[in-house]
């Protein structure tokens, strides 16, 4: 059994999440705190609200570089998502600076937030192995990252203009979109990334 850590910065769906996670096998622990990870098979940096904010958090919680060290599996969700990057024009934030780009607000929408199910379209990835490309996932967001390196880019949905839902690099991946609050679509992508975390411990 693999054991994840999902990370407790204050601003996360935690218990959905790990549920979720659970559901497909995982031992989770919440982990608010840089500690040693070397047991850990996968982490999860979730997130909701700003940019700013989240990284406030790690930073005060000493997180930030035990991220930015760690090499194995790691699912970024939302605004966790959006920590893979440099900056963000939300707040004029930094991010951990796993992947060159920015994160940008939204254009030509019809409101703003974006909440609600949209359509994404995937690239072939583990974390969307047996998923359809197409298939609805949940968003409440209003900004975006926007990647230097189109190449990351695994999946995108429209909402006024075409935006990033989706990236990979490496082990790193992220969503945009909530897994926790996307149904049985949603519970796959966790599975998937359970899936991963095994992979990598048989490696």
């Amino acid at each position: 059994m693999s054991r994840i850590a999902v990370i407790d910065h204050g601003a996360g769906n935690l218990v959905s999440i790990a549920q979720g996670l659970r559901r497909a096998g995982a031992d989770v622990t919440i982990v608010d705190h840089p500690g040693d990870w070397s047991g850990f098979s996968g982490v999860v940096l979730p997130g909701v609200g700003t940019t700013g904010a989240a990284m406030d958090r790690l930073d005060a919680h000493a997180l930030s570089e035990p991220l930015r060290e760690w090499g194995g599996p790691l699912l970024g969700i939302c605004v966790g998502l959006q920590l893979f990057f440099d900056d963000s024009e939300e707040d004029g934030s930094h991010g951990l600076g796993f992947l060159r780009g920015s994160v940008r607000r939204l254009t030509d929408t019809p409101r703003l937030p974006h909440i609600g199910w949209n359509d994404v379209t995937t690239e072939p990835d583990p974390i969307f192995r047996g998923i359809p490309s197409g298939t609805p996932f949940y968003f409440v967001h209003s900004f975006a990252p926007a990647a230097d390196d189109d190449g990351v880019v695994i999946g995108r949905t429209t909402y006024g203009a075409t935006f990033t839902a989706a990236v990979r690099d490496g082990n790193r991946v992220g969503v945009q979109f909530h897994p926790e609050r996307s149904g049985r679509a949603g519970l796959a992508v966790l599975g998937n990334f359970v899936d991963i975390c095994e992979q990598a411990d048989a490696a």
